[in-house]
């Protein structure tokens, strides 16, 4: 709308230059219906722009379509110089119609055949004379239209980049404040100190700070290896572990080839959390967690399940770990990534993430 009201300044510029050439040249007075075309002769490309933008928007200048693309607008280009030139000279004859009918009477004079090939001659004439500028005002405008879209998309891949970055910290304050609850860890600590089982004090101590070391150092990470989540996802189980003892049962059922694939950073221990905090800890019983990847076509499945109380759906909210999980999905693959929690029937909850499989690309010398 912007660009076509653009129209506006040059239909002014032509009118300027009506008036300023019939008075520097002594012509006779300019009248109403040359005013009206020379502006309304531009104010046609202002009607046509929006669909300018829509074919521009449909079939982008970029690879791998580049050089058939370039030769589409080109050729689309001249469609739309006749176009222009059809329209103005339409414009032309309803003003004469309009205004001036003395002038379409003496030109039917000689026979409907004589004007209409007079039309003709005057329209082709009209089309070769536009062509040079009607062809570079067209690039111009898919220029234009190339141009904003490129700044709308950079402002919002901004936006992406901050929301990522907002939700990657969010996530890495709560994997720490899982893993780092001073009540029951420092009470496991006293206990086992108190009870000389200090080489097991140390053992969670040094636990507990290689699971520091390792959220701490995932600075700005969007994404991990498999590997390096899984890594995470054990530290913390260990820790997890000393709280409940033996009701705790942990299994992992990888393959070591999924471990070079790309997971969203602490997606999976978000995941393992929930499943400890909502299932296992909430029942007396000792609790199986199973932790699962596979490889299903192009996607990576990989599924944390527990055989607790289960999680009901209605308490997945705003601001819980899980859909936070999801919000980071929808930003980091849209439409190439799902979230699906839900109960088992032979008890517990499943909870199973899709990504689409990739690695680290390989930077070759």
């Amino acid at each position: 709308m912007i660009v076509s009201a653009a129209w506006i300044i040059p239909a002014a510029f032509a009118v300027i230059n009506r008036v300023a050439q019939v008075t520097l040249n002594g012509w006779d007075p300019v009248t109403a219906r040359e005013l009206i075309w020379e502006a309304g002769d531009w104010l046609v490309y202002a009607l046509l722009t929006p669909l300018v933008f829509v074919i521009s928007k449909r079939w982008p200048l970029a690879k791998p379509h580049l050089v058939r693309r370039t030769l589409f607008h080109l050729g689309m280009s001249l469609v739309f110089c006749i176009a222009w030139a059809t329209c103005g000279k339409l414009l032309g004859l309803i003003l004469n119609l309009l205004l001036n009918r003395n002038m379409i009477r003496t030109a039917m004079a000689g026979g409907t055949k004589q004007f209409a090939a007079m039309l003709a001659v005057d329209w082709l004439s009209w089309v070769f004379i536009t062509l040079p500028f009607g062809v570079a005002v067209y690039l111009c405008v898919v220029g234009i239209e190339h141009a904003s879209r490129y700044f709308v998309e950079a402002r919002e891949q901004e936006l992406q980049v901050a929301r990522l970055s907002e939700q990657l910290a969010g996530a890495r304050f709560a994997a720490l404040q899982a893993q780092v609850n001073p009540h029951f860890l420092f009470n496991t600590i006293a206990v086992l100190v108190r009870d000389n089982e200090r080489q097991a004090a140390v053992a969670i101590v040094e636990q507990l700070s290689e699971v520091l070391r390792a959220s701490l150092s995932r600075h700005r990470q969007n994404e991990v290896t498999l590997g390096e989540e899984l890594d995470l996802v054990r530290q913390y189980v260990a820790i997890e572990r000393a709280r409940f003892s033996d009701r705790l049962r942990p299994e992992f059922i990888v393959d070591d080839e999924m471990l070079s694939a790309l997971v969203p950073s602490f997606a999976v221990q978000t995941l393992v959390e929930n499943a400890i905090r909502h299932g296992i800890a909430k029942q007396p019983d000792a609790g199986r967690l199973t932790v699962e990847a596979r490889k299903d076509g192009d996607m990576l499945v990989i599924s944390v399940i527990d055989d607790g109380l289960g999680i009901e759906p209605e308490e997945i909210r705003p601001g819980h770990g899980i859909e936070n999980t999801r919000e980071r999905l929808r930003a980091l693959y849209p439409d190439k990534a799902t979230l699906e929690v839900r109960k088992r029937m032979e008890g517990g909850t499943i909870a199973v993430l899709k990504v689409q499989y990739h690695e680290i690309e390989q930077v070759q010398s």
